[in-house]
């Protein structure tokens, strides 16, 4: 058991910023979405952490809500041929998903992190 204290720290927040849930100095990933299996400052051992699919989920739900209306409102309203939608939508999409993929991954650590029970963190 580890006799240090750490201040609760916002899930958000330092998931948003890819740090370490538990003492928010260290890093979260070792890759792009890569969860690193300790952390460097405080050493929490981070290899059971895993988002699964969770971050995909919210991303799509995100870009529906975004991309759809968008799309809907440009066919309305200057109906470009389809080659321009693909031109258009593909890269939005794309560049949205890589944007948020890590820092959603880093929130769904670190609120697992959070409410795991006291005997499982330490």
């Amino acid at each position: 058991m580890n006799l240090d204290y750490y201040p609760p720290l916002s899930p958000i927040r330092t998931g948003l910023a890819c740090k370490c849930p538990r003492c928010g100095g260290g890093k979260l990933f070792s890759g792009f979405l890569t969860v690193r299996e300790t952390c460097d400052v405080c050493g929490l051992d981070m290899r059971g952490h895993d988002a699964g699919d969770g971050p995909a989920v919210f991303i799509i739900f995100i870009l529906g809500f975004l991309v759809v209306p968008l799309a809907l409102w440009v066919e309305l309203t200057y109906q470009p041929p389809l080659w321009l939608h693909v031109v258009l939508w593909f890269p939005t999409v794309i560049g949205i998903t890589l944007l948020l993929l890590r820092p959603l991954k880093g929130v769904m650590v670190a609120l697992q992190y959070r409410h795991r029970s006291t005997t499982e963190q330490d």
